[in-house]
């Protein structure tokens, strides 16, 4: 599987100087405490230590940081998706296991620590790349699970592929986003498995 490449949007200076990392670890925790809307890069800039010209050097914009930290919370998901399907004997129990572990997986990244949250709302609200190529790359995993399905005859053939991956992704839209989860956080544990087994059933050839 194709692993989402994280975006560096608006990134200066090189990449491999750690003070990339410092600038960003230093958000984090800040947005922790303040939260990512409330704060500015002049805030970010004081707690830091930097000066604000400083940052710019590596970073455009506060939302250059951010999508940084949600770019790799994201594929973080992702890799806990990848390894969660390693084992699977077929392309229904990796249907299954992708959606468990996907909410599984969200809703302890996004609600056990809330600058996750508050970085991942906002990139879900004003559709950052970063959310972008994760929806993509959830997309393109779902894709692949049904061509799979459908040579192994587990699935039926004679709806159109394009319209089955969509029709399975929008099921899975509100626990993968998480403007929607947090919505949805009391049958979290319950839906990944009802919702998976009633897809497999409308695959059915």
């Amino acid at each position: 599987m194709n692993m989402m490449k994280k975006p560096e949007p608006n990134v200066r200076g090189p990449s491999e100087h750690n003070v990339r990392d410092q600038i960003v670890n230093a958000a984090a925790e800040y947005f922790s405490r303040y939260g990512y809307e409330k704060t500015t890069v002049s805030d970010l800039a004081k707690a830091i230590g930097f000066s604000k010209a400083y940052i710019y050097k590596f970073f455009s914009t506060k939302q250059a940081i951010g999508e940084v930290i949600c770019a790799n919370t994201l594929s973080a998901i992702l890799q806990a998706v990848e390894a969660g399907m390693s084992d699977a004997n077929s392309a229904s129990e990796r249907l299954r296991r992708v959606f468990r572990v996907v909410v599984e997986t969200s809703s302890q990244l996004f609600f056990e620590d809330r600058k996750l949250y508050d970085i991942a709302a906002s990139a879900a609200t004003e559709q950052w790349q970063s959310c972008t190529d994760y929806q993509e790359s959830i997309k393109k995993i779902i894709l692949d699970i049904v061509r799979e399905g459908r040579e192994a005859g587990e699935f039926e053939r004679k709806t159109p592929i394009d319209e089955t991956v969509n029709a399975i992704f929008f099921v899975m839209l509100p626990y993968c986003n998480p403007l929607l989860l947090q919505h949805n956080l009391n049958i979290a544990d319950q839906a990944p498995m009802v919702l998976s087994n009633l897809i497999l059933r409308s695959l059915a050839p």
